[in-house]
């Protein structure tokens, strides 16, 4: 009897969340820091509405990104670079009309300084998983986790260290019209 009770309080549950209203899926524009290996940055992005069922986006991000490394006169210095990338978004599941959990992958270009690579442009991908947490209809704070691959290295630098390769992190605040 007791099985029978919990089952269909489940099924009552799962009912009022098939019920609830979906979170927005329109236009977004936001900012946000993150990581990109051990390079800090500061950036915007843009999504567009989504599409294929309202699970598919297209995010457009730029960042300004400092690369920390040793100058000509082996003190520390930072040396701007910045990012641009494009991908595909793919929300996978939706928790109480509140939080968004989704993936996402795409095409990096690096644009590196020339203080630390004489390269102009560097292509690569990434991939991250994300969590958008909704504080009122229009307005989120996301978290972004996953990693960044473009072979990029700093050749102007003692021992040609790579950057933007590895582990990547964004946090920031996202508003949906």
């Amino acid at each position: 009897m007791k099985k029978i009770g919990i089952s269909i309080a489940m099924l009552v549950l799962a009912l009022q969340m098939q019920a609830q209203e979906s979170l927005n899926k329109n236009f977004g524009i936001g900012g946000h820091v993150g990581q990109h290996q051990k390079d800090f940055g500061i950036g915007i992005n843009i999504t567009s509405p989504y599409f294929a069922n309202q699970k598919m986006a297209v995010r457009l991000k730029g960042s300004l990104v400092w690369n920390e490394h040793l100058n000509s006169d082996s003190e520390t210095t930072w040396s701007a670079y910045s990012n641009l990338s494009l991908g595909f978004v793919q929300s996978v599941a939706e928790i109480n009309n509140s939080v968004r959990l989704y993936g996402e992958g795409g095409l990096i270009l690096l644009f590196p300084s020339g203080e630390f690579s004489s390269e102009s442009i560097q292509f690569g991908g990434y991939g991250l998983f994300g969590f958008e947490f909704f504080i009122d209809k229009h307005i989120n704070y996301f978290f972004e986790a996953g990693g960044v691959g473009t072979g990029a290295k700093a050749d102007k630098i003692v021992r040609k260290p790579i950057y933007s390769n590895g582990f990547l992190i964004n946090v920031g605040v996202r508003v949906q019209f």
